[in-house]
């Protein structure tokens, strides 16, 4: 007997490998999904601008990315002390416009240059709600805790999600024509929009989605971690504390959802091995003195150094430090 529904996984025409760099934007899942592929050492580059959640600031991130212009003081404002940008996370406000900058401009640099090489782009929608500037209107990616009365809070509808994404896609393809994009709605609940505005944003953005993914079927897929917490995970021994954010149970049952639908047969092998290395260097054995112990952390730098023939660029520096530190 089944005591739950079971959510079946869409064919992605595209799989993600260690070959294709990956650039992830968007929502804290996207974070929560990004860190574990950089553990098990694929090329990564997570949200250069923070944290984002809406889908017209995200598209905003990676337009500057496709043609990038250094920003200015011109782009930042000052509050409490700090210097921030309307654009970016409060992750790069600081002190001064200077430190501010030079955060915001060395990532616009380097993930500019990593978009245009990267194979696969992992797109996380948080919420369809948006809040613009009452003084230009211009849609902000973080108000920095300011006073609501400096904005005008709204929903946008299907239709400019879908007009300003495929003039998006469009345009980067012309810049990477082989990049391929995979949507996902964060599984996270907004509940500042109460339940039924909760409810009718995740539509808006499933609705927006679905619309990308027909126009372009080849290049656009869509992951369904919203609906495996959702449906799957009815239960909320699944969320955190907050009852809003999943558990770190519900995100490994997540996370191995995607591994086992994004990945392809040989980069799951990969990733196995990869995480049989950092288990190994977590180990905490009963005696660190024996020789057996010895013996054990000599196997596992032996089979770093094996796999890094197989994959030179995966990064196991930190791993060989820890683990030639527990020789001695």
């Amino acid at each position: 007997m089944d005591f739950y529904t079971h959510i079946s996984l869409p064919d992605i025409p595209f799989r993600f490998t260690y070959e294709e760099p990956i650039l992830l934007l968007g929502s804290c899942f996207t974070e929560n999904v990004g860190v574990r592929l950089e553990e098990a050492k694929f090329q990564v580059d997570i949200n250069p601008f923070g944290t984002l959640y809406n889908p017209l600031s995200i598209a905003e991130a990676l337009s500057f990315l496709r043609f990038p212009r250094p920003f200015t003081k011109d782009d930042l404002f000052c509050s409490g002390g700090l210097y921030h940008s309307f654009r970016h996370h409060s992750r790069f406000s600081a002190l001064s416009a200077e430190a501010c900058l030079a955060g915001i401009n060395q990532r616009l640099e380097y993930s500019s240059a990593f978009l245009r090489k990267c194979g696969r782009l992992m797109i996380t929608w948080g919420t369809s709600w948006v809040y613009r500037l009452k003084e230009n209107g211009v849609v902000v990616a973080n108000c920095h805790k300011l006073p609501d009365r400096l904005f005008l809070r709204e929903r946008l509808p299907v239709s400019q999600i879908v007009t300003a994404w495929a003039d998006l896609l469009e345009k980067l393809w012309e810049v990477n024509p082989r990049l391929k994009v995979l949507f996902t709605v964060s599984p996270i609940r907004h509940w500042k929009d109460g339940a039924h505005g909760n409810q009718l944003s995740k539509a808006t953005l499933l609705l927006a989605i679905d619309e990308l993914n027909r126009m372009y079927p080849d290049d656009t897929a869509y992951f369904p971690s919203y609906e495996i917490l959702m449906d799957e995970l009815r239960d909320y021994r699944f969320y955190a504390e907050d009852m809003i954010h999943p558990s770190e149970q519900a995100i490994d049952y997540i996370w191995e959802k995607f591994v086992g639908s994004a990945l392809t047969p040989a980069a799951w092998e990969l990733l196995k091995k990869c995480e049989e290395i950092r288990k190994a260097v977590e180990h905490r054995p009963f005696n660190p003195e024996s020789e057996a112990y010895r013996q054990f952390i000599l196997q596992t730098l032996l089979k770093i150094d094996r796999l890094n023939e197989k994959m030179p660029f995966f990064d196991f520096s930190k791993e060989r430090i820890v683990l030639k530190s527990k020789l001695k």
